[in-house]
């Protein structure tokens, strides 16, 4: 089944605020490799400006996958959540994240086409403080296989 076109240009509620933490920027930096003090040293964030640690640049994955949910779980959009294959990702940072920011999550169904028998969906995910600060613009395109892969 052909996701519903009708969905392009729906825009979903915000996410609940998520709080980020110094414990979970580290934990992230660990499971991706990043080895930038700035990721786990207060003083040595600061020194560079910030308020407070800094999250790696694709720490807002998962934040952005949060307010994604939204769009693939639509049930107007028939998106078959087991043909799902993420095709792209890309961020477009504003200002980093760091410890302390209290964020929302937005997604818009930016686009959705057919491409040999597939569906492409692009989502776009706006991520702001509480306070209304952009600081991340996310790009996912993902493919839903047709009827005919396995």
């Amino acid at each position: 089944m052909a996701v519903n076109p009708q969905v392009e240009g729906r825009t979903y509620p915000p996410t609940d605020p998520y709080v980020v933490s110094r414990a979970k920027i580290a934990e992230f930096a660990a499971a991706v490799g990043a080895r930038d003090t700035a990721h786990t040293d207060v003083a040595e964030a600061g020194r560079r400006g910030y308020a407070d640690v800094v999250a790696p640049p694709t720490y807002a994955i998962g934040i952005s996958q949060s307010a994604e949910a939204a769009a693939i779980l639509d049930p107007d959009a028939d998106i078959d959540y087991s043909r799902v294959v993420h095709g792209e990702q890309k961020f477009i940072h504003h200002r980093p994240l760091v410890a302390g920011d209290e964020v929302v999550a937005q997604t818009t169904i930016a686009r959705v086409r057919a491409a040999g028998g597939h569906s492409m969906v692009t989502l776009e995910t706006q991520i702001t403080t509480t306070g209304g600060d952009l600081t991340t613009t996310a790009t996912s395109l993902l493919v839903i296989r047709g009827e005919g892969d396995a």
